[in-house]
């Protein structure tokens, strides 16, 4: 297809909201909505240590309110009071000494690069999403819906054709449309454009490699697909040749990351992909995109007692697993205030489970806010005179750090991790290179005495003994910020298993300071770029609105029973041969199985029993 051939054309700058008064009360109109502005400031309460103030949401009718954050008992809650749906309080973040270390970090964001806005502002945040003039943070990551089929039909997704009522399905023209949306932010910068390939299933389209194409030709630097990887494994259970060529065909098309679904280690708990990941892994690795992240979302009380064995899973599996992002659920929908104390989970919590669960190896102390990095970059930038990545988002967003596999047993699992805290200072780090960083703009210090000052300095950083036998950070530090050898980055990063978590927000604990710093955004067809939780949780203002608007076709009540089912994923079709696969074994050995044990259940792809017999 010719690069020239886009047909949908937009504005420089949409309007899409606006406020109007009527009866004394302040408007928004957007989407073809209504929706009420204002309410009273909750009262902070006695033996409460008020945080800050903030605006949010109220969960039931959307109305924009004045809301504060508060700590009691050690944790933080964000409460906000609707005139129309009384009081709401929710867990903001589960401890408050972390907090408070993690918000020590805090970095103001630089904009939207060399884009200008996209859209005008019409309304408070966040009904002028697009982007506008008031968001901080340019596009990071760049999420495109390339399909709401999936082949799965998981109880508590709200995001697939069946529950939609259509199909939606972009247009390789749209897409190359959306792509040349979000190189605008490039202009005049050294911003790096990075689009995660998402759903519904991205690989139910069967021209999913030319979809990877178009986004190459476009000047797209980095390509990731988010999958549940059942197709890849189907293909690699029917014909392992097949497998491996469908990956190889992504991979030269253009994919080089690996997002894949994985929510625990036992089929009970992951029995959305648990039988199949092992195929897939193979897949991978045969195929020589050795970069998969696994992605478990985390629900208290449901799969949180698993995180340490997913962590040891990825480490017996690090030759092609590059880390772990763990995702707090999102609790979308209505959600009764019971259940949301029985299944929420915060970023504190999970660390505290994962040092628990990891017997001390990964403590809380070891994970840092992803404004960590900005200061690195901002240093880079103040040396080179070129205006790089910056990746400033709230630091109630995400932490994130990397482990080291020590040593491994018998089954090849790892039996200890150090993580970088252990025999590398960050804080002292970070904190020299803030401080040069200052004295570079101001004029103070020469670039060449900078580099030379960093590092002499370095001994003081590292723990020469501590640090594992398979990394120099001496090297490290000398290849980037030096010679600005960025390979170097990817050494390490090879080297280590990378442990993320990216907490996205929901309508009970909204907080629009974290969406206006939000830097991973979704594209839209319209030419909007939006912000994750702009996107997602105020989905009939933004993602349904729009992809409705844009579907492909309408669904018939007959194919709401069951949408093209030849594309749903059947494991009863598929068990056998897995469990009598070597590959499926030797995944999990050490990790669930020993020796010759067999599995005590099995369970289908809709989480049931599967009652099998088997040969």
């Amino acid at each position: 297809m010719s690069s020239r051939a886009v047909q949908v054309q937009v504005p420089r700058t949409l309007s899409v909201s606006r406020m109007f008064s009527r009866d004394g009360i302040v408007w928004i109109e957007i989407a073809g909505r209504t929706i009420p502005v204002g309410g009273r400031i909750p009262e902070v309460r006695g033996g409460e240590r008020l945080i800050r103030y903030t605006s949010s949401i109220c969960p039931e009718c959307l109305r924009l309110l004045p809301a504060v954050i508060v700590e009691y008992n050690g944790k933080l809650y964000i409460r906000k009071e609707c005139p129309d749906h009384g009081l709401i309080e929710d867990l903001y973040f589960g401890d408050y000494s972390m907090y408070v270390r993690l918000m020590r970090w805090e970095e103001t964001g630089k904009g939207i690069g060399g884009a200008g806005a996209y859209t005008s502002i019409g309304a408070p945040c966040p009904f002028s999403c697009g982007l506008c003039t008031m968001h901080e943070n340019h596009s990071a990551l760049a999420n495109l819906v390339v399909t709401n089929r999936c082949d799965l039909s998981c109880y508590y997704c709200f995001f697939y054709s069946e529950r939609a009522g259509y199909v939606y399905e972009p247009s390789l023209e749209q897409i190359r449309f959306m792509a040349r949306q979000l190189k605008r932010q490039s202009n005049g910068t050294n911003i790096h454009s990075c689009v995660q390939i998402t759903g519904g299933e991205p690989t139910v389209r069967e021209d999913l490699v030319d979809v990877v194409r178009v986004l190459k030709e476009e000047g797209i630097d980095y390509i990731q697909l988010n999958t549940n990887g059942i197709t890849i494994a189907r293909k690699f259970i029917d014909n392992p040749d097949d497998g491996v060529g469908y990956v190889r065909a992504l991979k030269e098309a253009g994919v080089s990351v690996i997002y894949m679904s994985f929510d625990g280690v036992t089929p009970r708990v992951n029995w959305k992909n648990h039988y199949e990941v092992p195929f897939a892994l193979e897949a991978f690795r045969r195929a020589g995109l050795p970069n998969v992240v696994l992605v478990p979302t985390v629900l208290r009380t449901v799969n949180d007692h698993e995180l340490g064995d997913i962590i040891r899973f990825a480490g017996k599996h690090i030759d092609v697993v590059r880390g772990v992002n763990f995702q707090p659920v999102s609790l979308t929908g209505r959600v009764s205030k019971a259940e949301r104390e029985r299944f929420r989970i915060t970023i504190a919590d999970l660390a505290a489970r994962i040092e628990e669960q990891t017997g001390g190896q990964i403590p809380r102390e070891a994970w840092y806010p992803v404004p960590v990095i900005a200061k690195f970059v901002k240093f880079i930038d103040s040396i080179t005179g070129k205006y790089y990545d910056t990746l400033s988002n709230h630091p109630m967003c995400g932490v994130a750090t990397y482990v080291f596999v020590d040593r491994v047993d018998e089954y090849g699992v790892p039996r200890r991790f150090v993580p970088i805290t252990e025999f590398f200072d960050v804080e002292g780090f970070i904190e020299f290179l803030d401080e040069s960083r200052v004295k570079l703009e101001a004029g103070k210090l020469g670039r060449r005495m900078a580099l030379a000052k960093l590092l002499w300095n370095m001994r003081r950083f590292v723990d020469i003994a501590r640090m594992p036998r398979n990394i120099n950070m001496f090297k490290i530090v000398f290849e980037v910020f030096v010679r600005g050898n960025y390979d170097a980055i990817k050494e390490f990063h090879y080297k280590s298993l990378f442990l993320g978590t990216m907490h996205f927000m929901d309508r009970y604990n909204y907080d629009t300071t974290r969406v206006r710093r939000c830097n991973i955004h979704y594209l839209m067809p319209d030419g909007r770029i939006v912000p994750f939780c702009a996107f997602n949780v105020l989905e009939e203002l933004y993602r349904d609105y729009v992809q409705k608007a844009y579907k492909k076709f309408e669904l018939k009540p007959v194919d709401l029973k069951g949408f093209n089912p030849g594309e749903k994923y059947r494991r009863r079709d598929y068990i056998e041969r897995i469990l009598s696969s070597p590959i499926y074994w030797n995944a999990y050995r050490g990790i669930i199985y020993f020796e010759d044990e067999k599995p005590k259940e099995l369970v289908d792809e809709s989480g049931e029993e599967l009652r099998i017999t088997l040969g």
